[in-house]
């Protein structure tokens, strides 16, 4: 196939999905997020994430041959498909969205697997090569963290956009939230296990090691700051957990600081440590990379309710990860009438799992939730679905249910 015929392909999917992006049903969505994240009574929103299961459905709609042009042909479909697929609420933007970021190597090391395929050939399955065998012996490996930004990559990026189809629907270059999971870094560089012993045998090491971590990251901000690489994170743009930044605040003019700008933090690997120990050795960290942000986004699977008396205390704090082992009626009680989005991630069982949706036991286990975060602002954002055994109705009745029963159950 040629360029040529690429490009034809391209601009077909550019008509569709600027048509979309002007639907009264997209329009309508887009204000509905502006009020959820302004506070305002409104319906909860609700979002699959496709990325995790995507693979059962975009390979069959490609059509490109170009390496360029069919890495543009997914993203033009990931802009468009959910609302056309499964009618949820993630909006459709008027324009192609080149996404940037720099890149963050943890004290200086890039994190490599190995991964294992399956059955069908999806390879989730994965260890990581640690660096760190044991924190006291190992520690002057902790050398500083590298960081950078290459301009160049999206430069490129947004220019072959604008060559194919940017008469059709502007081009235009963005950012996601900015993004820290600290104890992450350190899972992948010493495992689980060992910096659950670290914890407990070098307890120096371990808040030094934090510390360092802390100051690295902000240190990366502030270089992405400083060289004028921050955009904008006030409307389509994502600030991880399958939300979006929509927000009606005036933005400050000028070059951009990370005050002005969206923020997203997660510890999913402390899930085994203790409150107190959660705050001795991990929140300080947390607080000081998250007082940088203007906005903050909080957590991912983990239970956030046995920390919260630390989380709470973190003034820019505005959505807060209810995962299925988050105790949902304790944080509806700590976010009711908050301003402070409570950001459920349902189990993903009842997509993931068979053939068949259970209606019924949707419908109960989403009661729950609208009972607990009545008087919340609620936003329902269903991840980690690694299958829908190839059935786009079940995800579309999936959403139709929460709609159900969000109409008969939550008040805003």
């Amino acid at each position: 196939m040629s360029r040529e015929q690429d490009r034809t392909i391209l601009r077909e999917l550019a008509k569709r999905q600027l048509e979309i992006s002007q639907s009264i049903k997209n329009q309508e969505r887009i204000l509905l997020w502006k009020a959820h994240n302004a506070f305002q009574p409104s319906a909860p929103v609700v979002h699959v994430e496709i990325d995790t299961f995507e693979q059962e459905i975009l390979p069959s709609l490609l059509r490109c041959e170009g390496e360029e042009a069919r890495a543009a042909e997914r993203e033009l479909y990931r802009n468009f498909l959910n609302l056309e697929l499964f009618d949820d609420d993630w909006v459709v933007p008027d324009y192609f969205p080149v996404e940037q970021s720099g890149w963050f190597r943890p004290f200086g090391y890039e994190i490599t697997r190995t991964t294992a395929a399956d059955s069908a050939g999806n390879r989730l399955g994965h260890r990581f090569h640690y660096v760190l065998a044991d924190l006291h012996e190992d520690f002057e490996k902790l050398t500083p963290s590298e960081f950078g930004f290459d301009g160049a990559f999206y430069q490129r990026k947004e220019r072959f956009a604008q060559e194919m189809f940017g008469d059709i629907l502007p081009v235009r270059r963005t950012m996601n939230g900015l993004y820290a999971v600290p104890t992450q870094d350190v899972v992948h560089l010493m495992g689980m296990e060992n910096m659950c012993f670290a914890l407990a045998d070098y307890p120096e090491e371990f808040r030094e090691m934090m510390d360092r971590l802390a100051e690295d990251y902000l240190a990366y901000f502030h270089m992405l700051e400083k060289e004028g690489c921050l955009l904008p994170t006030a409307g389509f743009e994502k600030v991880a957990q399958g939300s979006l930044c929509f927000t009606e605040e005036v933005l400050r003019s000028g070059q951009l600081a990370t005050r002005d700008v969206w923020g997203f933090l997660d510890s999913q690997e402390t899930v085994s440590i203790s409150p107190e120990m959660f705050h001795d050795f991990i929140f300080p960290c947390y607080r000081q990379i998250a007082s940088c942000y203007g906005k903050l986004s909080y957590g991912c699977c983990e239970p956030v309710h046995p920390v919260w008396e630390d989380l709470k205390t973190l003034p820019n704090l505005r959505k807060v990860s209810v995962s299925p082992w988050c105790d949902e009626e304790f944080m509806g009680e700590q976010l009711r009438g908050a301003q402070i989005a409570y950001l459920r991630k349902p189990s993903p069982n009842f997509l993931g799992v068979g053939t068949i949706l259970e209606e019924e036991e949707v419908r109960k286990h989403f009661r729950r939730t609208a009972r607990a975060a009545s008087g919340c602002s609620l936003e329902l954002i269903q991840r980690d679905v690694y299958t829908i055994n190839h059935d786009v109705g079940k995800v579309k009745r999936y959403v139709q249910l929460i709609r159900e029963v969000m109409a008969e159950c939550y008040q805003p």
